[in-house]
């Protein structure tokens, strides 16, 4: 959530960072606004303020005039601060529907982009930050997609996990249940010696939690919802991490707080027809594993790119063929300030898959769950939040299965063999 000090002493930069993400006028008044409505709400505080000091003070004399007989001034008083009372009443619910006006128009603000965000509307606009270098993938002429592979090989069932559950819910079995496994411990190990303290986390929230990282109300119809006990499926592990936090204040030697978790991963989201949402390339729940990161305002662009080192590592050592995107304002989730896309060659598909987003949210998540944190002067400030999947595992097996193919199988890479017990699938 954007902070009102920032709209009403930056708001050209606030308005032309918003203008990148395409907010309409009708949006972009919503800055005004909320500054309009704050000084409304300083007016209303000081007439309160001034109003609960007369009552006050009258309270005060009110026995003092009894104990001096002169009954019929404490009288007066008392029915002055009778009236007073209800003036203060009547004040504060103004004040509490002012406040309420200004939450709903901070929560319907998405972030101000970092000043390195390109404008844009889609994601054709993106720009590429680092494109791949190296050479790709080489196949045998009767080379197949991931979804053939997989009813080839047996590992995976889409037809199964639709009679299970609905579409979009993958069966894993045999060896593609083990790579899966496999690739899950890989990527918490490698979090771990990096420096994560890895968390198993809950893998529903509550409506608080879900509206604290941003995905209320940006996001309410992409999520799983119980409605008779108000919890929400969690779409990332970064819901139920950076939720670690909130409503606590740290102290500056705490930084840097640094987490990371596996977990599956629910979301409703529909998307096109045809070879862009066919096998692994989109389903409704997938597993990932996270990385958080909490830091201190002064290093937190230091800390994202320590992040994308660390994913960038990652395929690396599995060997796939990566780039890396900057999203431009358009493309850019509500709740980031600047966001970097890594995507993975599927060579069967001649096509780029995304496999993780890392992101700096800067003080926008942190001022929703008023995380905090006292400075060498001991003055309360709000932390930076971060994070980036390391990464989804969905189209990661699916690039994988299909760069990996050869004529007597998939070869399994060399950094997952110790976990797989098996170098191939056949």
């Amino acid at each position: 959530m954007l902070l009102i000090h920032e709209l009403r002493a930056h708001r050209e930069r606030a308005i032309t960072g918003l203008r990148k993400r395409g907010l309409k006028e009708a949006q972009l008044a919503l800055v005004d606004k909320a500054v309009d409505l704050d000084d409304q709400r300083k007016e209303t505080q000081t007439r309160l303020d001034s109003l609960l000091a007369e009552r006050n003070q009258l309270s005060r004399e009110i026995g003092k005039l009894f104990q001096a007989g002169r009954q019929d001034e404490a009288n007066t008083a008392k029915e002055r601060v009778a009236q007073l009372k209800e003036e203060a009443e009547s004040l504060q619910k103004s004040m509490n529907e002012i406040q309420d006006e200004i939450e709903s128009c901070l929560l319907n603000l998405p972030n101000i982009p970092h000043e390195s965000v390109p404008a844009g509307q889609s994601e054709e606009d993106n720009e590429i930050y680092r494109a791949w270098q190296g050479s790709m993938p080489v196949l045998p002429p009767d080379a197949l997609p991931h979804w053939e592979l997989a009813e080839q090989y047996g590992i995976i069932d889409f037809k199964l996990g639709a009679f299970i559950t609905g579409s979009g819910f993958p069966l894993y079995r045999g060896d593609g249940a083990r790579l899966q496994r496999a690739l899950i411990n890989f990527f918490l190990d490698e979090a771990r010696e990096a420096g994560y303290v890895e968390v198993i986390p809950p893998y529903m929230v509550n409506a608080a939690s879900a509206r604290a990282t941003g995905q209320l109300p940006d996001k309410e119809g992409q999520m799983y919802h119980m409605e008779k006990d108000d919890l929400y499926m969690i779409p990332t592990a970064e819901v139920p991490l950076t939720n670690m936090y909130r409503d606590q204040i740290l102290q500056e030697s705490d930084f840097p707080v640094k987490l990371t978790g596996y977990t599956p991963c629910f979301r409703r989201e529909a998307g096109s027809y045809g070879s862009d949402v066919k096998g692994l390339n989109r389903v409704h729940q997938f597993d990932k594993v996270e990385i958080v990161h909490l830091a201190h305002p002064d290093n937190s662009y230091e800390v994202l790119d320590e992040m994308l080192a660390h994913v960038s590592g990652l395929l690396d050592k599995l060997q796939l063929p990566y780039r890396i995107l900057r999203l431009c304002g358009g493309d850019l989730g509500f709740t980031s300030a600047l966001t970097f896309d890594f995507e993975v060659y599927s060579a069967a598909q001649g096509k780029w898959l995304e496999v993780s987003s890392v992101s700096n949210f800067e003080t926008y998540q942190a001022n929703r769950m008023k995380l905090r944190f006292k400075d060498g002067n001991g003055k309360t400030r709000l932390a930076h939040t971060l994070n980036g999947s390391a990464l989804a595992l969905a189209r990661i097996v699916a690039a994988l299965l299909e760069n990996n193919q050869k004529e007597d199988g998939i070869s399994i890479p060399e950094v997952l063999r110790r976990y797989t017990g098996i170098d191939m699938i056949r």
